[in-house]
Order: structure tokens, then sequence, then C-alpha cells
């Protein structure tokens, strides 16, 4: 009985965030701000244009990926990498930083439904995600707001004051982060230009390491993957958690990679125990082999039913410490057993063989070793681990 109430209160915990989360966007200035609406055949690379609401301000025309369509533009695999769409099936994606402008910055321009009022507050939000196939991360990513369409013929850079902007490096190749603003209007503004508008001294590069088994294509650029824009006039009670858009809390992206040996002498049960699923710094995003590895799991359930699993979710001390003051870092242990749950209970695993069982930072990883650095050893803490019941 215990169990099926555990269960229940997880559940409980995402239908709430995702009620939370669509009474938030039904607000929204931008139409269209998760690309799931298209006009016409999306067939190749530059067709951000086919997705509804959406244009290019320069003649570099920037891309739009869908599920469905073929590798080079599809979802989540692509010619730049690897991504899960944030929501729905779609995103677009754009160039925002090339070494010398070897390669043209690209921008995403929408107008927005309803134009902005002098003196009010508004949340400026999207998601990003670094591609894979990408050389090069960057800082200064933000937004424009405009009272005139930008329309430019050449494949140039806008070199403009942002009406917000993050100083954050965005460099995590797996899951989205968030770029996050409150901006307050001059009046009349109608449209939206998402990307960087710095020039390339003032922009704070680093060059990437290649990702391991990667078969994206390398663009000599920072190239990242858009989605779910929004703008939302805030009031009293209006809440933009900007938490990552503050250069003072820079937190890590780092993942922590483990390779999972399994042999054909080990049981059912030590091949269950043995899969472990890693997240980045205040998420519970999967990522490709997190994804991979929970495909496993389900596959190991399926062939024993009598067996029951306890999905225990951690989170490190920061997520903690952050947690208290930004209620999106908290709880993180619960929120990553959600999402596996979530995606259990999608191919078919009963409810009744599911046991939650939070753990929060109280139980270290024992794989954490003497030499390794703060930042490797909280990698390590973020994790879902399982126990067969």
């Amino acid at each position: 009985m215990k169990e099926k109430t555990n269960n229940r209160l997880i559940l409980k915990i995402v239908g709430v965030f995702l009620s939370t989360t669509t009474l938030a966007f039904s607000q929204n200035l931008v139409d269209n701000g998760d690309f799931e609406s298209t006009s016409g055949k999306v067939k190749k690379l530059g067709e951000l244009s086919s997705a509804d609401s959406w244009s290019s301000p320069t003649a570099s025309k920037p891309d739009l990926f869908i599920a469905g369509k073929t590798p080079e533009i599809g979802v989540p695999q692509n010619i730049y990498g690897s991504e899960e769409a944030k929501s729905g099936g779609a995103y677009a994606g754009i160039v925002a930083f090339s070494y010398g402008d070897k390669v043209p910055r690209t921008y995403l321009m929408t107008r927005l439904n309803t134009s902005m009022k002098k003196g009010t507050k508004y949340c400026v939000q999207y998601s990003i995600s670094l591609a894979e196939g990408s050389k090069y991360s960057c800082n200064n990513m933000g937004a424009v707001f405009s009272k005139k369409e930008y329309g430019l013929d050449a494949k140039s850079s806008l070199i403009d004051k942002p009406s917000i902007v993050s100083e954050k490096s965005y460099s995590a190749t797996f899951g989205w982060d968030k770029v996050c603003g409150i901006y307050i209007a001059d009046g009349n503004e109608k449209y939206m230009i998402v990307g960087n508008f710095a020039s390339n001294e003032d922009v704070k590069s680093e060059k990437n390491k290649t990702v391991k088994g990667a078969a994206a294509e390398q663009i000599i650029a920072a190239y990242y993957y858009i989605d779910d824009v929004s703008v939302i006039e805030m009031n009293d009670e209006t809440i933009c958690d900007c938490a990552t858009a503050d250069p003072s809390e820079e937190y890590s992206t780092m993942i922590y990679q483990k390779q999972i040996v399994l042999n054909q002498k080990m049981t059912p049960i030590e091949k269950i125990e043995a899969q472990e699923v890693y997240f980045a710094f205040g998420t519970n995003r999967l990522t490709p082999l997190g994804q991979d590895i929970l495909k496993d799991l389900a596959e190991l359930l399926t062939a024993n039913p009598s067996l029951k699993v306890e999905i225990q979710g951690h989170n490190d001390q920061m997520e903690d410490e952050v947690g208290l003051k930004r209620p999106a870092y908290a709880d993180m242990g619960t929120k990553r057993i959600s999402a596996v749950m979530e995606y259990l209970l999608a191919v078919g695993i009963n409810e009744n063989r599911i046991i939650p069982s939070p753990k929060g930072s109280q139980v270290a990883n024992p794989e954490i070793r003497d030499y390794d650095d703060e930042e490797m050893a909280q990698a390590k803490n973020r994790r879902v681990t399982f126990k067969v019941r």
C-alpha cells in the first residue's frame, strides 16, 4: 500500500509541474514558440521560415529540425548532433559565434502577437543546447526587442545592444539550459530577435572537446539548438526564475559518464542494479546515454516480470543550497525519479513494479575518489540508481 501511495505522489508532482508550465505559457506573446506549427514541406537546412511566425533578419538562414524528417534535419538525430526537443518534436538551430566570422551568424526573428507596453516588465526565456558538432561554445546569448522589423540582405552579424543577455558560457551538449532575463519595455516593441549580438572581441568563446562516439558533422562555430521561446508580461504574482542567466551563479555543466559493463554470468538482478543514470546540474533531463540505459533496464524488467525495482533519486549538495533560494533547483532527486518513471511507464512497465525512493544528497556515490575535484564529485552524485525488491 505504501508503494502505491509513493507512486501516486511522484506522478502528482509531475502533473503539478506540467499544469503550472501550461498556465505560464498560456500568456506567451510569442506565437509558435516551440516551432511545432509549420507551413509547407521542410526538406533541408536553412528553412526556419517554414515555421509559422518565424523568419530570418539577415541573409543567413537559420535551421528548423523536425522529428520524422531526413537525417540532416531530424529530431533527435540530425547533421549537427543528437538532442530531443525540449517540448514537442521540433526546434530551431542557429550559429551564435565562429572564429574570425568564418561561418556567418544566424538569428531567429518573430513578430509578437501583442505590442509591448511602456514601462511594463516582461519575463523573457528560451531553452538552449549546444550541438555536439560545435567546435566552440560561447556566451552573450540574448534577445533584442525592436519596434521595426529587421531585414538585412547581407550575411552579417547583428551587433546591437541586447534587451536581455546572459554572460554565461553555454557548453552543455546534452539536455537543455536556459537563457532568461527581465526586460522593461520602452513601449510599442513588436519584434523579437534571438541570438548573439556582441562583437567577436566581446564574446567569451571556448574550444570544445570532441564528444566520444558522436557522428555529427563538425562546424567551426558555436551552433545552438533553440526551443520554447516565451515572452510573458509580469505582474506582482509572476515568477521569472532567471537563475541560469546570472553570471555570478554559473553552475557546472558536467555530466558524469560511466561505462556499464555486463556479462552473461551476471543474474538479472545484478544487471538491473548495475544500471545508473547521470544528470547535469539542476535538471532531470535524460541524455541519449541515459535513455539507452533505461531502454536496457526496461528490457530486463520485461523479461523478468516478477521483479520490482526501487528507483533511488540523488542530487548534489550544491543543488540543495541553490534550491533554498530558487525552487527550480529544489528536490532534484525526486524530479529525477519522475523523469525515469515517466520513461518506464511509457514503455509499458507497470506502475506497481516501481518503488520511488528519494535519497537527496545524503548518500554519496561510492565511486567518488580522493583525487576527484569538487566538480567531478558533485557530478557523480547527480544520479538515479536501482535496487531490486
